[in-house]
């Protein structure tokens, strides 16, 4: 009777730990994590659909917002089939900053795109960052510790990294909720743009897990 009734206890707290895991993930792997709110962005070069090389120091000078993402998950449609992340593209690459949307996913796994397949995201959802990365082998995505999708950075004019974390504190794949949800990134965004500290510099991302490479098959 005793065991029966420590693995009714058990359950709910299981349940529990599992939703956890899916919907908010880990938001760092340790101290040593490279980047940081407040810390220089560390640099990378990563290819963009079309082919050309893109490296972050092209944009010093410039505010860059860094997009992790992954067409299959249900997290990132709800910010694209509600146009609130085509909106924000267009909103602040207009006014000079720099969008870098990223794929990190490892070839095989889900959120892998191909270049096509890419093109064809963009065109679907009439996207419109700056760029579209490929990182199939992680390693920016490593650097930034962008772990779900959406995973939301941003890179003020003097290159040192004012956010990290989730787009809102929304968690859900409502299309309803990004209307009433607190917009992290726009609010980092807006206080860059008035002069003024990042109130909210780091959140916990939530949303699909970033399936990379085996970490015993990177250099």
């Amino acid at each position: 009777m005793g065991k029966f009734i420590s693995r009714f206890l058990w359950a709910p707290a299981v349940a529990g730990l599992f939703l956890t895991m899916i919907f908010w993930l880990p938001q760092a792997r340790g101290t040593d994590a490279a980047a940081r709110p407040g810390t220089p962005a560390p640099n990378f070069t990563a290819p963009d659909i079309a082919g050309k090389t893109v490296s972050l120091a092209d944009y010093a000078g410039k505010t860059v917002i860094l997009e992790w993402t992954n067409d299959g998950c249900p997290f990132v449609q709800k910010h694209y089939d509600s146009a609130n992340m085509q909106t924000l593209q267009r909103r602040y690459t207009r006014e000079g900053s720099i969008w870098l949307t990223i794929a990190s996913s490892a070839p095989g796994e889900e959120g892998y795109v191909t270049p096509a397949a890419a093109q064809a995201d963009l065109a679907r959802w009439q996207a419109a960052p700056t760029h579209y990365l490929l990182d199939p082998e992680g390693v920016v995505g490593h650097l930034y510790d962008a772990r779900a999708t959406p995973h939301m950075v941003v890179i003020d004019r003097g290159g040192r990294i004012a956010y990290m974390g989730a787009i809102d504190d929304t968690p859900s794949t409502r299309l309803a909720d990004v209307k009433t949800a607190k917009n992290y990134l726009v609010a980092a965004l807006d206080e860059i743009a008035a002069g003024k500290p990042v109130t909210v510099a780091s959140t916990r991302a939530y949303g699909c897990s970033i399936k990379y490479a085996p970490e015993d098959t990177r250099s």
